[in-house]
């Protein structure tokens, strides 16, 4: 049985559904914490997704399903359970239903020096596993400090002030792979994305791509490190069947993530607070501005997920994941598995 140092997994990660009203000053509550980063989507209609962070500053955002530069709009402030929106109507359309993804690192954070790149920031929670990094490129192979203090299996990369696609390394890949957040690619091949050189304790490493290291260039990286009974970052083979694989993941998920590697498919996201979760479990595409969809391709399960289709978006290839948990823990730290 696993064992966890997180005793209570919202204290880290929530995720929140609200409706908006199309007033300034909207105040979402909820979230439980003051959060460093927030995923913004509308559910009931088309539109991108939003993702903010403390460290670029709460009031701007970069869109997961496009290749845009940063944008300056929406979030006013955060608070201890939420934070205050704009009039904006891409988080707060009056009558539009939304959900938020919340996590919480460490405000601003501080310059990083471990790399040959000084990072901007660098906003670290050892604990749960998050590092949110901006630096900007050199141009030249590099390296740069993500203060995990063990070595992320998942890295996604945006430029801030040029529109080039994301670029994200998943450890299941390895470190010549590399997919793209805001498109439907398999799994491509490059050198100057990783400089094929895994991450370790301390730093990870970028190419001479412009995606993530053009010479001038600023960029955002968010940093997930696994952490046991809270957080898993792997694989698995689909078995094209309704009664379909099961992932294990030691703990009953909040939020996954999944992306088909061996050939063009979407950037599947469930979680456990929307209408429709198990057995019609609704999704949203992290690579386009499509409203929610209802659908049963998994059930989040007590210490894992199990694909229910034969869908090619969970079930008929190769796929990667990365999954937040919801554990209960017991005596000693260890995860209860109980519904």
């Amino acid at each position: 049985m696993a064992y966890t140092t997180i005793n209570k997994s919202t204290d880290y990660f929530n995720t929140v559904t609200y409706s908006g009203n199309g007033s300034n000053n909207h105040t979402i509550t909820g979230v439980g914490f003051n959060a460093d980063f927030v995923w913004n989507k509308l559910r009931s209609g088309n539109d991108d997704h939003r993702l903010f962070d403390k460290v670029r500053g709460i009031n701007k955002y970069v869109e997961s399903s496009n290749a845009t530069v940063e944008v300056t709009d929406a979030i006013l402030s955060t608070n201890s359970d939420g934070y205050v929106l704009t009039d904006a109507g891409e988080v707060n359309s009056n009558t539009g239903t939304y959900v938020s993804w919340n996590w919480i690192a460490n405000g601003q954070g501080s310059s990083n020096t471990d790399g040959s790149i000084n990072t901007t920031y660098t906003s670290v929670n050892t604990t749960a596993g998050l590092s949110i990094v901006t630096y900007t490129g050199t141009g030249s192979n590099a390296t740069i400090g993500h203060g995990l203090g063990v070595a992320p299996k998942m890295i996604i990369i945006k430029s801030r002030n040029y529109a080039k696609d994301w670029t994200v390394y998943h450890a299941s890949l390895g470190n010549t792979k590399w997919l793209e957040l805001n498109g439907t690619a398999a799994e491509q091949t490059n050198s100057n994305r990783w400089n094929n050189t895994s991450p370790t304790n301390q730093v990870f490493s970028v190419g001479v791509d412009s995606g993530v290291n053009g010479s001038g260039y600023t960029y955002v990286a968010y940093c997930f490190a696994e952490k046991t009974g809270y957080s898993k970052f792997g694989s698995y083979v689909g078995n094209d069947n309704n009664d379909g694989s099961f992932i294990y993941t030691g703990f009953k998920p909040a939020f996954v993530m999944i992306k088909k590697t061996n050939e063009t498919n979407d950037w599947f996201i469930q979680d456990n607070k929307r209408l429709g979760y198990n057995a019609a479990n609704y999704y949203l595409e992290a690579n386009t501005n499509l409203a929610e969809q209802a659908y049963s391709d998994i059930d989040l399960v007590s210490n894992g997920f199990k694909c229910r289709s034969t869908g090619g978006g969970h079930n008929d290839g190769n796929y990667i994941y990365m999954a937040i948990g919801q554990s209960l823990v017991g005596t000693n730290n260890i995860p209860a598995t109980a519904r």
